[in-house]
């Protein structure tokens, strides 16, 4: 008989005769009766497998031998069963064991931390709760993707092996070749960002975006940060900082709402110990976000310091690069919302942002969320040939590796506005997860390159 996968068994009526593959996560016998809970993957909810001795065929055979984490075929008759994991269960006629797993399998039948799971990363996806986020995960990308294709964007594939600093932070992973020979003519390094390359699309395609992995060889244990990481980044040309806006806003809305139509179950899951989220992805959904300049937020954050709010750096002044414990107070106890905070002086931001006519502020934007702080960094590009090229010198960057995309300002650049956003993090916001190694397969970490 032809096996159906989990999830499609809702779909059948009771009393249908089905098979169904998946393995075991826990087995309890009774010597006459054995019920096992078994999934396959397609489905959040586990599957009850009843076993009764004197009518499943392979009873001896596989209940007294099949540990948690076996793989397992069985055919019986679907039931209804309102008690069990997903409201159905097979009452089996025929359980076969397809391959043991060993006696020293560490998923067990019981909870285990984050913090332990981290370490056997390539056997967690059979957990419930990180299969839950894994699947969020592949339909918020989908979202992505679906998003820009039928708003009219590109899809450029950036390259990840590149000879600049996008940032201009130096925090890039540099690539090691033999100096005599250097394999690619000059110093190479793991790409921190894809915009550069977009903006040169951008002047052809007006819309485009990249979505992919980026590299950041900052030294940082937060709960925030990883080496390694995807970040999603459009650039549209003929755009300015209200309408790059605009976008993210209706951006953000869309991946959300298509995400929590997607995922329902696995929202559930985590909304059943955190119950604020549903409220908080609504609110993200049909709320009007807010904008808030920069130095509005330093007056606040000011007042609340002086107020007596217990922030760990308490050092607050125009031209601070805030840090997240400041981003999420704006958001979440002053203006209880997404802000974007925009206008940042331009000390803190990167050299390709447009300088407004005060001369002092950039007009650059960060998307602030409650549970997470930014998670979108956005800005209008700097179009000035001249003005470019004056702010890297000014921050004695080396020109050789970048002149192509300050040259772009000679060929017909209007304007651009793009931003990035850091995928991660927007899931740990939708489903407020603490960690962000749990957002994503195999996390790299300073002095983790495990698995």
């Amino acid at each position: 008989m032809e096996t159906i996968a989990i999830k499609d068994l809702k779909k059948k009526e009771e009393g249908t005769e089905t098979s169904v593959l998946g393995w075991i996560k826990s087995n309890r016998d009774s010597g006459k009766i054995a019920f096992l809970e078994i999934n396959d993957g397609s489905s959040t909810s586990n599957l009850q497998i009843v076993c009764k001795k004197e009518v499943t065929q392979g009873f001896e055979e596989t209940i007294k031998s099949a540990r948690t984490g076996s793989a397992v075929i069985v055919s019986g008759v679907l039931k209804k069963n309102e008690k069990s994991d997903n409201g159905l269960e097979i009452i089996a006629n025929e359980i076969k064991l397809l391959k043991q797993a060993s006696e020293d399998f560490p998923l067990q039948k019981k909870q285990h931390t984050f913090e332990f799971l981290r370490e056997i990363a390539h056997l967690r996806p059979r957990t419930k709760t990180i299969g839950a986020i894994m699947k969020v995960r592949s339909k918020l990308a989908f979202g992505i993707h679906k998003f820009f294709q039928e708003n009219g964007f590109l899809w450029v594939a950036a390259p990840i092996i590149t000879a600049n600093d996008a940032e201009g932070a130096g925090e890039n992973f540099t690539i090691t070749q033999n100096p005599e020979k250097p394999f690619f003519g000059g110093q190479a390094s793991l790409t921190v960002s894809g915009q550069l390359n977009a903006e040169a699309y951008a002047q052809a395609f007006r819309k485009v975006y990249t979505f992919g992995p980026t590299f950041r060889a900052e030294r940082s244990h937060t709960n925030r940060h990883m080496s390694e990481f995807w970040m999603v980044e459009p650039e549209v040309a003929f755009c300015d900082l209200k309408q790059l806006q605009v976008i993210i806003e209706a951006f953000i809305k869309y991946i959300v709402k298509y995400v929590t139509d997607e995922c329902d179950e696995e929202i559930k899951l985590f909304a059943a110990e955190k119950p604020f989220i549903i409220d908080r992805i609504n609110s993200m959904i049909k709320d009007e976000f807010k904008r808030v300049d920069y130095a509005d937020g330093v007056e606040q954050l000011k007042k609340a310091i002086a107020d007596g709010v217990p922030f760990e750096d308490k050092d607050m002044f125009f031209g601070k690069d805030l840090g997240s414990e400041h981003e999420r107070y704006l958001c979440e106890k002053i203006y209880k919302a997404p802000i974007f905070l925009q206008n940042y002086p331009k000390e803190i931001k990167a050299f390709y942002m447009k300088v407004n006519p005060d001369n002092i502020t950039v007009a650059a934007n960060d998307l602030l969320v409650p549970g997470v702080g930014e998670i979108i960094g956005g800005s209008q590009r700097e179009d000035s040939y001249d003005k470019l090229s004056a702010r890297i010198n000014e921050l004695k960057m080396d020109v050789s590796s970048i002149q192509w995309y300050i040259d772009l300002r000679k060929y017909g650049y209007h304007s651009s506005a793009g931003f990035g956003l850091g995928f991660e993090r927007l899931i740990m916001y939708i489903l407020d997860l603490e960690n962000i190694r749990d957002t994503i397969p195999f996390p790299r970490t300073p002095g983790n390159l495990k698995f």
